[in-house]
């Protein structure tokens, strides 16, 4: 690895990203310029002629450009002839003021270590797939006598048959409950079918076969899982046939309560390959991309094909595509979705990409084979791109009117609410609890496109007793900006909120005030949410403001729903918070303070004494005769009930 001068790698804010990437160089600016050319001449005189991966960093650390090449030297030395690069990447150029080379072993290598650090540093000179969440699979467990059919995110490490990526969450939902219905599998995890001594309620409804308390034999369990596997793999068809033949055989038995159940597995098979609006038959495993333009915005839209049948369709909408060609955007598109995604063997796109072959190289290993990339000219493939431009044209349309809308909003909020300009980030706040108990304070975050999950956050109220509202909020507020103060005191994270709504009313906007104050915080927008009179029959919200004054809006007005939705969207997240909170304590026991005992000896503990109790009152004699309980754990917990001996 070659190194420029290499500063801490750090995360760049969203609203970062755009400010950097709407910079706009002017005649005044050439000594940045001039400092970004040497910068990266003194670094190329210490490359290597590889491959590799390099980034460029402002003068804060942040990354700027994440790129790859087949020959460093030659690649990076591009950006120091500025009089042949577009403005995009002057800008780029004018605020490098450092470098990070790493070298791979091949170019294929190079791109995948591309995509795999424009995820993590999400720069704002490179194409970014917004949509960054994980996509969810059907998971067939096999490391049981009896499998189970689940949903699954997140890495593959369960052992068993994975189906996927399917579209949406709700895809695989209605998936999993027709193949509950046609293969009668469990989908229940070890340790509550181990404890089963009759049949739960999935058999009552024929959903499963019950092989927890041995309503099916091992033997016929194993053909149930066969067929499942055939249908996920493409041969439902002759999974059909199998089952029609079986149905066929119960009725000439006269066994017509099997034929009946038969029966309705064949409904199962025939609602599955219904819902599927794509057709895709002849395609077997294969996601195919189409590329939609208009107004300097991009949508791309994926339809994801196993076996032959459609597992949902997803659009999507890359960000800083600005001057860029579309299959240069596209390309980078695939590099990154591919990145978590496994690739199928077959990857259709409508237009020819210039690194096609590269790019199908670093693929194959993931793919476990040679991948192929192909634009398709006729047939089956062809009617089913074509069906997939129309579907990205109707997305992206769609997505440009519900920005518009947005934008138009979001612009008339921030005249509402007498902000400068439109907030690019909006926190919201609520606690939730009930008298007092498992209280807990909660806070949403949007921005102008909607809300951002991830920044999502939580407290366990700690000092705030019994049923105070305003001591829950004031602790809340302190707890957050008082950390903000000491991590960013600069404000130059883009973390700092533009704007703050509570869901309360001139109590909790007096309590939020003076916590402000108290910490020295006193620009940033405050304004509280509450119900004003007649809220039930007409829907109104008064809004407090920090100085006292109370606006509403009228009942029918889009900024007012949009504002309530904010407010709802944080009741929403308090409220579950808390929920799961109460579960927990409900469950808990006074067991789980016992530092260094973990669950098997709690159990073996209660088993012995009965009630938590009991045992906090055994003597250490006692203790020891439990089985399953060594004498040290023994010692412990009558130390940790005796501490004076």
């Amino acid at each position: 690895m070659a190194r420029g001068s290499v500063p801490p790698d750090r995360q760049s804010s969203e609203r970062f990203h755009e400010d950097k990437a709407t910079y706009a160089l002017r005649g005044s600016d050439q000594p940045d310029i001039d400092k970004g050319v040497e910068t990266i001449r003194e670094v190329v005189r210490t490359l290597p002629a590889k491959p590799g991966v390099y980034r460029m960093h402002d003068a804060r650390g942040d990354v700027l450009y994440v790129g790859k090449a087949r020959v460093l030297r030659n690649r990076v030395t591009n950006y120091t002839q500025v009089e042949r690069l577009p403005n995009r990447l002057r800008r780029m150029v004018s605020q490098t003021r450092s470098m990070t080379i790493v070298t791979t072993n091949s170019e294929a290598e190079a791109l995948l270590l591309e995509a795999q650090l424009i995820k993590r540093f999400r720069p704002p000179y490179n194409v970014l797939l917004r949509d960054d969440k994980s996509f969810p699979f059907i998971l067939l467990r096999t490391d049981h006598a009896f499998p189970r059919i689940m949903k699954h995110r997140g890495a593959r490490k369960a052992k068993g048959n994975y189906y996927g990526p399917f579209a949406s969450a709700g895809s695989v939902n209605t998936t999993i409950n027709a193949l509950q219905k046609l293969f009668l599998l469990r989908s229940c995890n070890d340790g509550f079918m181990a404890r089963r001594d009759r049949p739960c309620l999935l058999y009552q409804i024929k959903r499963c076969s019950a092989p927890c308390v041995g309503r099916v034999s091992e033997d016929d369990y194993a053909d149930l899982v066969r067929q499942a596997r055939d249908f996920l793999g493409g041969k439902s068809s002759a999974v059909q046939r199998e089952i029609e033949g079986q149905m066929a055989q119960a009725s000439e038995a006269l066994d017509f309560e099997r034929a009946a159940m038969l029966r309705d597995r064949l409904r199962a098979a025939t609602f599955i390959q219904g819902s599927q609006a794509i057709n895709a038959e002849g395609v077997g495993n294969a996601d195919v991309f189409a590329m939609a333009a208009k107004g300097g915005h991009i949508g791309i839209q994926a339809f994801f094909i196993r076996g032959g049948q459609n597992w949902g369709h997803r659009a999507f909408f890359p960000s800083h595509t600005e001057g860029l060609e579309e299959a240069e955007v596209l390309t980078s598109f695939l590099a990154q979705f591919y990145e978590e995604v496994p690739p199928p063997r077959l990857i259709l796109v409508d237009r020819a990409l210039s690194e096609a072959d590269l790019l199908a190289e670093a693929l194959q290993e993931a793919a476990g084979g040679k991948v192929e990339i192909s634009v398709p000219q006729r047939g089956d493939r062809r009617r089913l791109m074509e069906q997939a431009s129309r579907n990205a044209v109707e997305a992206l349309e769609r997505r440009l009117a519900e920005t518009g809308t947005k934008a138009k909003i979001n612009r008339e909020m921030a005249e509402f609410l007498e902000l400068p300009e439109v907030p690019q980030r909006i926190e919201i706040y609520d606690n939730s609890h009930i008298q007092g108990t498992n209280a807990l304070g909660a806070m949403v975050v949007a921005g102008p496109d909607g809300f951002l999950n991830s920044q999502y956050r939580k407290w366990n109220i700690k000092a705030a007793q019994s049923n105070d509202d305003f001591a829950m909020m004031r602790e809340v507020f302190r707890r957050r900006f008082a950390r903000a103060q000491e991590e960013d005191p600069d404000r130059e994270s883009g973390v700092w909120p533009d704007l703050v709504l509570i869901d309360g009313g001139k109590g909790q906007m007096s309590a939020v005030r003076e916590t402000l104050e108290e910490l020295g915080i006193d620009d940033v927008p405050l304004i509280a949410i509450a119900k004003g009179p007649h809220h039930g029959r007409e829907g109104r919200e008064v809004f407090h403001f920090a100085d006292g004054r109370e606006k509403t809006l009228p009942v029918n007005s889009p900024v007012l729903f949009h504002l309530q939705r904010l407010r709802d969207e944080v009741h929403r997240f308090a409220i579950g918070a808390h929920r799961e909170k109460r579960s927990r304590a409900i469950t808990a026991s006074p067991l789980d303070e016992i530092p260094g005992i973990g669950p098997a000896r709690k159990r073996a503990l209660l088993l012995h004494f009965g009630t938590a109790g009991k045992v906090r009152a055994a003597s250490l004699e006692d203790l020891q005769r439990a089985p399953g309980v060594s004498s040290a754990v023994a010692q412990t917990v009558y130390d940790f009930y005796h501490p004076n001996g």
